[in-house]
């Protein structure tokens, strides 16, 4: 086969000749054509661009896919590159091969396609801990949420966020919710002062439910081994992320004598329903005040990180990026204010 230069997956145009490049397997899912002919879906990516491949029964390809390419492996492709209009940036793979340490010499480096956190993760937990030290006044609300963060301490500081849409990487999970309490501490002061005496309301279970309202993760998601995308549990797929994360903090509440069985109670609403719409999973509808804020801080803070991923990583020319599959749109990038 002809050796051809080696270029980076983001620098790929549309139109261009075959290229060889380099990129991480994220995902392989077996399908059948209306004619039960088996094809897979594959995703690849590098830090700055995912692209899709199909690869049919009768290509080539469809053996070494098939038996031996597995997620998480970073390979040498050689492909031409695509823009679909409904399905976004596309590889027709013609030659694929694991990459091998003699590939550094044609500029491959494992760094460029693993993603984690921008912050160590030790840091980040140790950060949590002490801000809900700090600001949590009731003291058994506190026992019960410092037990459960430092029970799951070990898979805290390695989960996502989330399996795809926002902190979908290792130290995610930590990022995420440590952005999001630091947001209702500010949210949650500022309403207390903008209606006072009209409702009741309660901080400290704002700020526990902020630290708490996705720590079914743990139980709903396998940490992954670096490079790959997380698996769901069997609990995971049968139950989800929230009713698991009522599951832990009802049973954690339940060996602390001195914890008010209300304000648990109300803490457990909170987790069901933080989500808000039941088109987005939510299990109960908002009934108190306190979820308004964690939801809504919740909901910013995985957006906001969705449109700043996007749009850092993005290599297209042109004012706007590529079109992201989990937004479901591009993003305009060429400002000059």
């Amino acid at each position: 086969m002809v050796k051809l230069p080696v270029v980076k997956l983001h620098e790929l145009k549309p139109g261009q000749l075959p290229a060889d490049f380099f990129a991480l397997l994220t995902e392989k899912v077996r399908n059948t054509t209306r004619d039960k002919k088996p094809f897979y879906n594959c995703k690849f990516r590098n830090m700055h661009r995912t692209v899709g491949s199909v690869i049919w029964a009768d290509a080539t390809l469809f053996p070494q896919c098939d038996k031996d390419w597995t997620i998480g492996s970073i390979y040498k492709l050689r492909g031409t590159f695509g823009e679909h209009e409904r399905y976004g940036p596309q590889i027709d793979i013609i030659n694929a091969r694991l990459a091998t340490p003699a590939d550094k010499d044609d500029g491959f480096n494992e760094s460029d396609f693993y993603e984690r956190s921008r912050f160590d993760s030790e840091e980040m937990f140790a950060d949590l801990l002490a801000i809900l030290d700090a600001e949590l006044k009731d003291a058994p609300l506190k026992v019960l949420v410092l037990g459960i963060l430092n029970a799951n301490a070990d898979a805290l500081r390695a989960l996502p966020a989330s399996p795809k849409q926002f902190y979908p990487f290792p130290g995610g999970w930590l990022e995420h919710v440590r952005n999001v309490l630091r947001n209702c501490i500010w949210l949650a002061d500022q309403y207390m002062v903008r209606f006072p005496e009209l409702l009741p309301f309660n901080r400290d279970l704002v700020l526990a439910g902020a630290a708490l309202h996705d720590i079914g993760r743990v139980a709903e998601l396998i940490v992954p081994l670096p490079g790959q995308p997380p698996e769901m549990s069997v609990p995971g797929y049968l139950i989800g992320h929230i009713p698991l994360a009522r599951d832990i903090i009802r049973d954690a509440g339940k060996s602390i004598e001195e914890l008010n069985p209300e304000l648990l109670l109300l803490l457990e609403h909170i987790v069901l329903a933080h989500l808000s719409l039941p088109a987005w999973g939510s299990p109960r509808l908002p009934m108190i005040a306190e979820v308004l804020i964690l939801h809504h801080a919740d909901d910013l803070d995985a957006k906001f990180e969705m449109f700043a991923r996007h749009i850092s990583r993005d290599a297209k020319d042109g004012p706007v990026t590529e079109r992201d599959s989990i937004l479901g749109k591009p993003l305009l990038k060429a400002r000059t204010v």
